[in-house]
């Protein structure tokens, strides 16, 4: 059997700009190295949860990892919770979180408290909350996770809660089950409401509201927060709730699904969370230093050293997503330049592709432009092996659309590299 390279770049799909000269960043890139692939590779487009769905990152990794979103998921609150190694039993309530910045009437300034909250602040902020909020007929677990990211579990004394609950996060709205990024908002905190007439609804919304109400008050006289303000930088003064859940997924595991091997390469709590749910082995891997060249470089070699472990790795590389967020369409462009230059131009040099099955894809598309996930394919490039290339000239959203693939689902890209191994 020939070895699997699944490789995600998150957030990599993107619109024309035009200060790019009408090309998105990827298209604007100098990206010799994937250039060189798409050549002898088959491209084409993903919808990786479904045609007209603005997926959030963590329904759309386990679309593409080959399992029924709408069958298993149950919510991103659990996958970090469980991630974290928060006890989640059935009928307790977990989020997703951010600690975010609030100026007069709960308009939000900012929703990520300007990127530079610390882990060690967080980290801070959280034991205020653990330590001072305290809730009626319920107890409240909260823990931070990377910067300004968290996760907070409601667990009621009186009953099971239900998760048909709306986000206090308006950035994020709910479609059954699914988060859903929306294209545009009120920027202000919303209420939590219930969206059914349960009683375990209307007190999961009630507990939610309580502990947004209680929290603020803690974080207002937070000295971490008066200390930053001082310091001139946004206090971390409102918790926005997104993604709940009260159950946690039972996913068919992996290696039994596809009759291989897999390992994974994982940095955020949700892609790890899915990872251990789904029974693929983590692959342990240094936090980010923020020098590209030295963690690229050092994950193109983890890569060579781990490949004779697995029979398939699952490598997600965060670059691309968060300068999208931010609207900034040439730290991007540069994110992307980085990852061919540091981790494809270490990586596909030491490795035969007559022996190894390659993929590079995306989980989503974050237009610069929106400043948010979008419901647009993302690109997909597949080749090695027996594979056929097409014979197009680059990696990109325009030539993937000119692909003999055409446009396929996410959960057939598993079963697809199987086949070709």
């Amino acid at each position: 059997m020939k070895k699997i390279l699944f490789i995600v770049l998150d957030g990599l799909g993107d619109r024309p700009i035009k200060e790019l000269g009408n090309k998105t960043p990827l298209e604007a890139a100098a990206k010799k190295n994937l250039d060189k692939l798409a050549p002898i590779a088959k491209m084409g487009l993903v919808h990786t949860v479904g045609k007209g769905i603005a997926p959030e990152s963590d329904v759309a990794v386990i679309s593409i990892l080959g399992y029924d979103a709408h069958k298993y998921y149950t919510g991103r609150g659990p996958l970090e919770s469980f991630a974290e190694g928060l006890d989640i039993k059935d009928g307790d309530l977990a989020y997703r979180v951010n600690f975010a910045t609030i100026g007069k009437g709960d308009e939000i300034v900012d929703r990520r408290v300007g990127r530079n909250l610390t882990t060690e602040e967080a980290t801070l902020l959280s034991k205020e909350i653990n330590t001072k909020v305290k809730l009626t007929d319920a107890t409240c677990e909260f823990k931070n996770t990377i910067g300004h990211r968290g996760i907070l579990v409601i667990r009621s004394k009186k009953m099971k809660l239900s998760a048909n609950i709306s986000n206090t996060d308006p950035a994020y709205g709910k479609e059954g089950v699914f988060g859903i990024a929306l294209p545009t908002f009120e920027n202000f905190v919303k209420k939590c409401e219930a969206l059914d007439g349960s009683p375990e609804a209307k007190e999961a919304a009630r507990l939610t509201n309580e502990f947004m109400e209680k929290a603020k008050k803690v974080l207002a006289d937070a000295e971490i927060n008066k200390k930053r303000v001082a310091d001139k930088k946004m206090p971390g003064n409102v918790i926005l709730t997104r993604d709940g859940g009260n159950r946690l997924p039972k996913f068919p595991k992996i290696g039994t699904l596809f009759n291989i091997k897999v390992g994974c390469f994982v940095e955020m709590p949700v892609e790890k969370g899915i990872a251990l749910l789904t029974g693929m082995d983590i692959v342990k891997l240094p936090l980010p230093s923020g020098d590209l060249e030295k963690d690229y470089t050092l994950r193109a070699q983890k890569v060579i050293d781990s490949m004779k472990q697995f029979d398939c790795l699952y490598i997600h590389i965060k670059g691309p997503d968060e300068p999208a967020h931010d609207g900034d369409y040439n730290k991007k462009k540069l994110s992307i330049e980085a990852i061919d230059e540091f981790f494809f131009g270490n990586l596909l040099p030491k490795i035969s592709l007559k022996d190894t099955i390659i993929t590079v894809t995306a989980d989503h598309s974050t237009p610069c432009k929106m400043k948010a996930h979008s419901e647009d394919p993302v690109p997909f490039l597949v080749c090695g092996g027996a594979i056929k290339g097409d014979g197009l000239s680059s990696f990109g959203e325009t030539t993937c659309k000119n692909g003999s693939i055409g446009e396929i689902l996410g959960t057939e890209i598993m079963p697809l590299l199987v086949k070709n191994a």
